[in-house]
């Protein structure tokens, strides 16, 4: 697969996201899907916007934080000051973590590849807050990093208060905050895209398994991050390829699990419609059956 660079994307989104008019005049040409989810936002591989909804609206980032953590813990990889193969020692606090939790256990040591698996595919906020504290010593101060680091990457609009995304009324984002850091982290630190396209991997004999239909429908999707809760809704973070070229899309606040991964399905559907990579199938309607002319009847 080719490289992507990412530079014009980046550009672009630290300049602004398209106009409302512009998204309100290309949903006036009847082509538009209608999507449920409170924001969302799509770039194509040159940085363009081709769809964007409440793109820069303050939303809650859920597990979408984890991205952030991931990126942290790539970073630390590749400067040497953390090995996959490494045991890392469970505390009490990470063990303890609010769901949804993989079961890590107070004492354990567990490789740090598997936190990474654990906060890439199975979400789990245990394994995020075991990385924050390898990383950092404990996760005050690993939330430091991450608020430094989203400054340096232009995350202009985003507040962490945690490696995890539990509610927080000091966290908070938006699509194209998203959309910036999963461009980066897949750009930055190519590692990060296999796990994120990961759907299953085994700890201590369990499986660890994600069902997103998004990976087996046609459209390209090879990593993805989801998250959820109660105040923020569904949301993702997908990048899908087609034609040798890479797309990003947010989606944030859909109603149910089901409804994102139908408003991304559409709205990727969309993009490559836009860009030609795809043909629009025109739905017609069902011809209809010549009426036979009934034959006279003579009343006697």
């Amino acid at each position: 697969m080719p490289a992507v660079s990412w530079i014009p994307l980046l550009t672009a989104l630290l300049a602004s996201v398209v106009s409302s008019a512009s998204v309100a005049s290309a949903a006036s040409n009847g082509r538009t899907p209608a999507f449920t989810a409170e924001a969302l936002l799509l770039i194509d591989p040159d940085g363009k916007v081709i769809f964007e909804k409440n793109a820069e609206n303050d939303r809650a980032p859920a597990s979408l934080v984890k991205l952030m953590t991931l990126y942290l813990a790539c970073e630390e990889l590749e400067a040497g000051r953390a090995d996959l193969d490494e045991l890392v020692t469970v505390s009490l606090h990470a063990a303890t973590t609010a769901r949804y939790r993989m079961g890590l256990r107070a004492g354990e040591h567990v490789p740090f590849r598997v936190l990474l698996e654990g906060v890439a595919i199975a979400s789990a906020n245990d394994a995020a807050t075991a990385l924050a504290e390898r990383l950092s010593g404990d996760e005050a101060s690993f939330v430091e990093r991450m608020n430094a680091k989203g400054k340096e990457l232009g995350l202009t609009s985003t507040r962490f208060a945690n490696p995890h995304g539990l509610p927080d009324p000091m966290q908070k984002s938006n699509a194209r905050d998203m959309a910036q850091l999963t461009a980066r982290l897949l750009q930055d630190y190519p590692m990060s895209r296999p796990l994120l396209g990961g759907q299953t991997f085994i700890y201590r004999g369990r499986v660890y398994t994600r069902h997103i239909p998004l990976f087996n429908d046609p459209g390209g999707v090879q990593a993805l991050k989801t998250g959820f809760t109660h105040e923020a809704g569904y949301n993702l973070a997908v990048a899908a390829w087609r034609g040798g070229q890479q797309f990003l899309m947010i989606v944030l606040g859909a109603r149910t699990r089901a409804l994102s991964f139908l408003d991304a399905k559409r709205l990727l559907h969309y993009g490559f419609v836009e860009t030609g990579l795809e043909t629009e199938v025109v739905k017609r309607a069902p011809a209809r059956k010549p009426v036979r002319a009934r034959r006279a009847t003579t009343i006697r």
